[in-house]
């Protein structure tokens, strides 16, 4: 999941990476930093938190420079140490480097282990230093070069940033599984994003999706860029960024997720209808969905349950009991609303389980007479290796008991899930989606 943006040609460079990262909080809570180069020497600021705790007006001001690339960490390779986040820094044969990467390396261990086993000394345990030692061990005699080494090594999924002092690179796998997005800045800079939804904050008009296996060069001095075409795309985009990750007001490869997700929504009720007085949405995740089933089922839509925005995602809690805590500090059901009332409940997914049956019981608890629990996304029987946290197939509920067995687990009266095909209606069959957490098609060999 994670978070990444570049920013190139720009005297405020660190403050619009930290709108950015701010604008795509969503993506990842457990750290943030910024990295700037101002030409002769790179400076980084990380820290564990949120965006804002992070960064105050005189760490902004002591990053100064026109280039600088940041980072969201959420975890799925590495621990919660400070050294885990990102962007890594390191001072090699040609200067000084600085790299932020979105996704997960499915090679991780082999390249790592392969590393020490040539005395490389690793300060982390993310797969995105293998990416820094793989550079700084290459024998070619340009940075270019180099990062093409270290890309035909690794495997799996990955957006990066990778700023020199003089220089940044963009690259998005040739599976493009995570979205990368360029834009150009209102004073002429340019802009690279996880999230369409960082472009709209800091003023820069969307440009284009960086292409599956490109490469985009910017250099000090240059007012344009360099594409650079380095893989073959197989585009394979991640369809859990348009069912739960992004934010409603990106855009993902031409596709408005908001609209994306009311169109689930749409086809959810038409193949899993059933008589109720109210449709309402988990927030915030299912309102999207939520709306759709209400639009095209005729049931009235309303907000049954409200959120405490003061409280984060808890499907990025690293623990579950940190899970459970946050779902009990952040929903609270409207009771005069639900009183006697038939519901039906709208979310994005069910992985573990534990979060929808607690919600059913807050709902149950505020009177409601029956709750019909209906998921805008097929089961997830098998683990993304790809950048989602989860890891083994013993956390899938959904990989070790049928939807009835999932129904009498979370209390709810009925339970349903949207199917593969339909999935694939809502989101277009004008390209390919990776969905392997539904289909375990593990197309990264």
């Amino acid at each position: 999941m994670c978070a990444i943006v570049g920013v190139f040609g720009d005297n405020e460079a660190a403050r619009i990476a930290y709108y950015s990262l701010f604008a795509m909080q969503h993506r990842g809570q457990e750290a943030t930093g910024i990295s700037v180069s101002s030409g002769e020497h790179i400076k980084t600021i990380k820290k564990r938190g949120l965006v804002t705790d992070v960064f105050d007006e005189t760490a902004l001001k002591s990053l100064a420079g026109e280039m600088a690339i940041g980072h969201n960490r959420y975890s799925t390779a590495g621990s919660e140490s400070v050294l885990d986040a990102q962007p890594v820094f390191a001072s090699y044969k040609l200067g000084e480097l600085s790299v932020v990467h979105n996704g997960n390396l499915i090679n991780k261990n082999e390249v790592r282990n392969s590393l020490i086993e040539e005395g490389a000394i690793f300060q982390s345990s993310m797969d995105t230093e293998n990416i820094i030692h793989l550079i700084a061990r290459s024998h070619e005699g340009h940075l270019q070069d180099r990062i093409i080494e270290a890309l035909k090594v690794i495997k799996g999924a990955y957006c990066l940033c990778i700023q020199s002092r003089t220089k940044m690179f963009a690259i998005r796998d040739r599976y493009g599984v995570r979205p990368f997005s360029l834009g150009k800045l209102p004073n002429g800079g340019f802009i690279v994003s996880s999230e369409t939804c960082a472009f709209d904050l800091v003023g820069a008009e969307f440009i284009r999706d960086i292409k599956p296996g490109e490469m985009i060069v910017f250099e000090k001095g240059s007012d344009t860029y360099k594409s650079i075409q380095l893989f073959e795309p197989d585009p394979h985009i991640c369809a859990f960024e348009y069912i739960y990750f992004a934010r409603p007001d990106s855009d993902i490869e031409g596709k408005n997720v908001y609209a994306t997700r009311q169109e689930m929504g749409r086809a959810l009720a038409r193949e899993c209808q059933i008589e109720a007085d109210l449709v309402i949405p988990v927030p915030d995740s299912g309102v999207s969905a939520a709306l759709g089933y209400a639009n095209e089922s005729g049931i009235p839509f309303e907000m049954g349950i409200v959120r405490n925005h003061y409280v984060g995602r808890t499907f990025i809690e690293p623990t579950q009991e940190r899970r459970d805590m946050k779902v009990k500090l952040k929903l609270s059901p409207i009771r005069s609303l639900l009183k006697g009332k038939r519901i039906v409940v709208i979310d994005d997914s069910i992985v573990r389980g534990t979060t929808a049956k607690r919600i059913i019981r807050i709902l149950k608890e505020a009177g409601a007479s029956e709750v019909h629990v209906r998921i805008a996304s097929p089961t997830i029987e098998h683990p993304d290796r790809y950048g989602i946290d989860t890891p083994s197939y013993k956390e899938l509920i959904s990989a070790n008991k049928s939807v009835e067995e999932i129904r009498e687990y979370i209390e709810a009266d009925t339970l349903s899930f949207l199917s593969i095909d339909a999935l694939k209606q809502s989101l277009g069959s004008d390209t390919n989606y990776s969905l392997v957490s539904f289909d375990g098609n593990y197309f990264i060999k």
